[in-house]
């Protein structure tokens, strides 16, 4: 959503056309470097501590955002919560999202469950992306930002009781892991 409003973003934070441009050049760097940083770290800190982080950050970068918007700040302050949010997405949420949907699936339904899973993705991608505009008509860019970090915290409390961690087991232990527990009740 960052990439494809970043004028909008960028333009309700005092930012002119040129501050504006390098800024767009600044986000899209910092989005691939963290996500180099998340790709490394999936395998070093864990699938779900990752999912975990990038889930409480995003609520708190969006809660301050929200605010940045809401007491008319600008300039630097909001420039560093959008590049904060989204290294913070980029190295947790974005790349862990689909290794945890190539791990978690029977190998049965594999095929299927990731075809399911992936189009819901895309379509909560173009839902977001589509509502974005008439959000930050109908609630400002403060209350959207804090409607964004309650879907955030919603995330965080459903991954905290759902993901189970995968790292370091094979595809074999995690589907044992995950019958073991839908036969005891």
């Amino acid at each position: 959503m960052i990439f494809n409003y970043a004028q909008e973003i960028f333009t309700a934070a005092g930012y002119t056309v040129s501050g504006m441009l390098f800024n767009i050049i600044i986000t899209g760097v910092i989005n691939v470097i963290f996500t180099v940083v998340g790709m490394y770290m999936v395998d070093r800190v864990g699938r779900r501590a990752l999912m975990l982080f990038g889930a409480a950050g995003l609520f708190g970068i969006y809660a301050a955002l929200g605010a940045c918007y809401y007491f008319n700040c600008s300039g630097i302050f909001v420039l560093l919560l959008v590049l904060a949010g989204i290294a913070v997405y980029a190295m947790t949420l974005a790349p862990v999202t689909w290794v945890i949907i190539a791990e978690i699936f029977p190998t049965a339904v594999r095929a299927q469950a990731m075809a399911i899973a992936t189009s819901l993705l895309w379509i909560a991608c173009f839902v977001l992306t589509y509502t974005f505009p008439i959000l930050n008509q109908s609630l400002g860019a403060a209350g959207t930002f804090w409607l964004y970090g309650i879907v955030c915290l919603i995330g965080y409390v459903f991954l905290w009781g759902q993901l189970k961690e995968t790292k370091g087991k094979s595809l074999e232990e995690i589907e044992q892991e995950w019958s073991d527990e839908a036969i005891t009740p």
